[in-house]
């Protein structure tokens, strides 16, 4: 009975040993490179430059402080919204940038921990925004609500408004371009990217709602069976977080956690 036990604590440090050795983590390190999925479409998040092929943003920034750290250059792979999670599960990418959490996707993907926060709000044409004050005035069949597929807010609307027309277009097409081109009447997006669009588009407004809807930490989406990796990066955000990093990248880019 005590070899069969010996045997067997043999074959877990072996399995534990082999788990390490194949651990994304010294890919990286070997290869010397970093490679993260990002869509390029969330401002300030990740907004990608077509005319250099480049990226910038909170998640950009966030990503290259890692790779720094890490001793290895960054690559960045360009996603959409509706591929994001496959793309960790595929292997394209090791990490993500900014994801919001969300069960669904935790399903198949693993999780850092958190290191911001954000809520959802509408916008709406300024010109509109007398006919709206609160979430209850856009659960009706006369309104069209603008959703890009594959994101936190697709499911949202359905959810929030099961009465009005739900317009669900595909990236890279973007749900505010629905508002903006009038064939929607509302867009529902996070705060942090709600301020960014008011400001760059005039016509468009947050309607003042009470309360923003749906409190929602964000975190990066790394592969679900990778537990040395993912501990790697738990570490890292940690450390940051503790050392004001994730704090002092924030008020870089004007934004406000909750």
């Amino acid at each position: 009975m005590k070899k069969i036990a010996l045997l067997f604590g043999m074959c877990l440090l072996s399995l534990n040993v082999a788990a390490a050795d194949i651990s994304r983590l010294q890919d990286i390190l070997n290869t010397g490179v970093l490679k993260v999925g990002t869509t390029g479409d969330w401002n300030p998040m990740t907004m990608k430059d077509p005319a250099t092929n480049s990226y910038r943003g909170f998640d950009i920034d966030v990503t290259t402080e890692l790779a720094k750290d890490l001793g290895v250059k960054v690559e960045y792979v360009a996603t959409d919204w509706k591929t994001l999670v496959n793309g960790i599960t595929a292997g394209k990418y090791d990490i993500t940038g900014s994801a919001s959490l969300n069960m669904s996707r935790a399903k198949v993907a693993g999780y850092s921990q958190p290191y911001f926060y954000l809520a959802f709000v509408p916008v709406v044409q300024k010109k509109d925004l007398g006919k709206f004050s609160d979430w209850a005035d856009f659960d009706n069949v006369d309104i069209k609500v603008a959703a890009t597929l594959g994101t936190v807010q697709e499911k949202m609307v359905k959810e929030f408004f099961p009465s009005a027309q739900h317009v669900v277009i595909e990236a890279p097409a973007r749900d505010f371009q629905e508002l903006l081109a009038k064939r929607a009447d509302v867009s529902v997006t996070s705060n942090v990217e709600a301020a960014t669009l008011v400001e760059k588009f005039q016509q468009l407004a947050i309607v003042p709602v009470k309360e923003p809807r749906k409190p929602t930490p964000i975190a990066m989406l790394l592969p679900q069976n990778d537990q040395v990796w993912i501990n790697y990066i738990n570490h890292w955000v940690e450390l940051k977080k503790t050392q004001g990093f994730f704090h002092k990248t924030a008020q870089k880019w004007g934004l406000t956690s909750l």
